[in-house]
């Protein structure tokens, strides 16, 4: 069993069906990219196994743990972490408060807390810098690495990335992503949605194609990249890769 398990997961929004018997697995030490164009069911899929969308079917289990109907906080403290599209950190509160929230299932253990937090500083030393600096005066790739700083701080199993390199410059969405490399190595599983489809296939080692809430094609990282449907697709904003 994979430590991630995701199991024909069918997600409702009223009357619509989004997701359609999703199915994905994700290993200790992975990055598995999730592509698809706009509204293909991308976000959906980590919002429900975050446990912010309750599915209607299938399974989802984490270390052999089933996920389904648990609260998201409680899903947090079992392992997966989520960063959302659009980093939602607080802008108000200083670097230094930001990481301390995502640690506020272990807020009462502050050796443990100071340790997290100088791992993260070790990911990302440009917050170490920033430490006591408000999140609201950051830059936008100082934000990103604040976003994935406070969900690291929970020390996930899983981490999940909703577009992380969104709005940035070049160099660093880049980095961001170099990063995010440095995380799976230290044994994390990595579920990456990623608008830069070669960034993405370059760092990842597995990924999925969802389209209209289907999976269309899976496979490694590597060989999906030179899939002429896959090639043609991102060329073409991304109408289909259904029919071949």
């Amino acid at each position: 069993m994979a430590l991630l398990e995701v199991h024909d997961l069918h997600v409702y929004y009223g009357n619509i069906e989004a997701l359609k018997g999703v199915s994905m697995h994700a290993e200790p030490g992975q990055i598995v990219a999730i592509l698809g164009g706009n509204g293909a069911g991308k976000t959906t899929t980590l919002r429900t196994i975050s446990g912010l969308l309750r599915p209607r079917g299938g399974s989802i289990t984490c270390a052999g743990k089933s996920l389904v109907g648990i609260e998201a906080h409680v899903i947090v403290g079992m392992g997966v972490s989520h960063v959302p599209e659009g980093r939602r950190i607080f802008n108000i509160l200083t670097v230094e408060e930001n990481l301390a929230l995502g640690g506020y299932l272990i807020r009462s253990q502050h050796q443990l807390i100071k340790e997290r937090k100088a791992a993260v500083f070790d990911l990302f030393p440009r917050l170490a810098e920033r430490r006591m600096q408000l999140a609201g005066t950051l830059s936008g790739g100082e934000q990103q690495m604040l976003a994935i700083g406070r969900a690291m701080m929970s020390d996930p199993k899983v981490l999940m990335l909703d577009e992380p390199s969104l709005g940035l410059a070049p160099i660093l969405a880049r980095s961001v992503l170099k990063t995010v490399r440095e995380i799976a190595k230290r044994g994390a599983a990595v579920l990456l949605v990623e608008q830069n489809a070669r960034q993405a296939l370059a760092i990842a080692d597995h990924a999925y194609v969802i389209e209209v809430g289907r999976i269309v094609l899976e496979g490694g990282a590597a060989v999906l990249a030179k899939d002429e449907r896959v090639q043609k697709a991102y060329l073409g904003g991304f109408e289909s890769v259904a029919g071949g």
